[in-house]
């Protein structure tokens, strides 16, 4: 049987864009001379941070070099979920116990901040905390799930490993090995909860600017900063730095420590009730095993968004969303015959050790480096930053190392092609029984991207 075409008659932006309230004008608004903190990034972060600090009754300003939520903010993949790339297990080989556990207390604070944000004022965010289920891509992921499930209960985790057998009560799919549910966790629409935080920054006095990009940070001999902007410089007690995956040359210190990666997503036209119940029993979340991993949901109003790895290579929209098409046929062939209404990508950032990073670097702070925890931890580091930089406890994550990058580079990963295809030789090899992919660490945790 032939496999279905594409379509090609969708919409090639973000579904999240086409079903959010747009956001008024932020640019050509006069500009302080002196702040108490200049942020530099008007995503999750930068904002979240603006926040927190007028709260505080700090000088702020935010400085956005497009419009707000440009970047992975307003594009991401709408999954919210605790933890990190690594489970605990790997954690406390990592960082000890006291301190693995201190990492995974933060990212259970970061569901518990956004979560009560959307609830407590009331924002249409879309909120449905219906917690994610991992799925193994290969018999020897599956036999993992055990210890892990064990390890996050010990974590103070909620996680119940689904046989193969009983996957249907779970997700409607025979293409996986068996799963692991966690109930902490949810989806929510990525852009109606960034315009929610944005009005809660603004209402708390917050002072945002757009298409004002920051070119270069300098300090002097004072301590204090100044930011040179396309309109105009700026002097600062302290500097954030919150771009993540688009960080440039205006933060090099910052830029040789992360990676940006695309990451892509379809979402089809609105499913027939039955049919989104058969997909998602649940309401859950969905992330794979795989180095090229897939991540869906079905959104509020039933379209199946589907994103995913799918090229470590320069790429275009119309390319992966066949890539991501196909995929997700192999995964959902219920999902043949409906329509791709939206394709889109975008960056986010990974790490060397795949952790996200607060910290300082010649003394500008920076909140970066999700990989893959960005729709929690960006706000979540955001407002830490914000308290530190107010004379609060530094996060535990600020006691971590930030690796740079072990090869020459200044934010061109030129490396990235060959990585990618050692990461596909990786999934292969774990189907056959090979288990490549995983065996260094058998509980990589999800990592859903922009």
């Amino acid at each position: 049987m032939a496999t279905p075409r594409l379509n090609r008659d969708y919409e090639r932006r973000p579904y999240w864009h086409a079903t959010m309230s747009p956001l008024h004008d932020r640019s050509g608004r006069q500009l302080p001379d002196s702040v108490d903190v200049a942020i530099v990034g008007g995503g999750y972060t930068g904002v979240a941070a603006a926040r927190k600090l007028a709260i505080q009754g700090a000088k702020a300003v935010l400085l956005e070099a497009r419009t707000l939520g440009w970047g992975a903010s307003t594009r991401n993949g709408g999954i919210a979920h605790p933890g990190f790339k690594w489970g605990p297990r790997s954690l406390e080989k990592k960082y000890g116990p006291e301190l693995a556990r201190q990492l995974y207390a933060e990212s259970m604070e970061a569901l518990e901040l956004v979560f009560g944000l959307i609830r407590d004022n009331g924002i249409d965010a879309e909120l449905r905390p219906n917690g994610w289920l991992e799925l193994a891509w290969a018999p020897s992921h599956f036999e993992d799930f055990e210890a892990e499930a064990r390890a996050l209960g010990a974590f103070r985790t909620q996680a119940r490993v689904v046989p193969k057998d009983q996957l249907r009560a779970e997700i409607g799919t025979d293409a996986y090995h068996g799963g692991l549910a966690l109930d902490p966790g949810g989806v929510l629409h990525p852009a109606k909860w960034f315009a929610g935080l944005v009005g809660l920054a603004e209402r708390a006095g917050a002072d945002l600017h757009e298409a004002t990009p920051a070119l270069a940070i300098r300090r002097q001999r004072d301590g204090r900063f100044v930011v040179e902007t396309s309109r105009g410089a700026i002097l600062a007690k302290d500097v954030l730095v919150a771009t993540n995956g688009y960080t440039d040359g205006a933060a090099p210190n910052v830029r040789r420590r992360i990676v940006p990666i695309g990451s892509y997503i379809i979402a089809t036209e609105p499913l027939p009730e039955d049919l989104a119940h058969e997909l998602s029993p649940t309401g859950r979340a969905y992330f794979d095993t795989k180095n090229f991993l897939s991540y869906w949901h079905v959104s509020a109003d039933r379209r199946m968004v589907f994103g995913g790895r799918v090229s470590f290579l320069p790429t275009t929209t119309d390319r992966t969303a066949r890539l991501l098409f196909r995929r997700m046929l192999e995964v959902h062939p219920q999902i043949a015959g409906y329509r791709v209404e939206y394709s889109w990508g975008g960056k986010v950032a990974m790490t060397f050790d795949r952790m996200p990073h607060i910290g300082r670097l010649g003394g500008v702070m920076h909140a970066v480096g999700y990989s893959g925890t960005g729709v929690l931890m960006s706000t979540y580091l955001g407002t830490r930053a914000a308290e530190w930089l107010g004379g609060g406890e530094a996060p535990a994550l600020s006691r971590t190392r930030f690796p740079i990058v072990p090869a020459p580079y200044e934010g061109r990963p030129w490396f990235l092609p060959v990585v990618g295809e050692w990461f596909r030789l990786q999934d292969r090899l774990a189907v056959r029984g090979i288990d490549q992919g995983r065996a260094a660490d058998p509980e990589q945790g999800p990592d859903p991207g922009a």
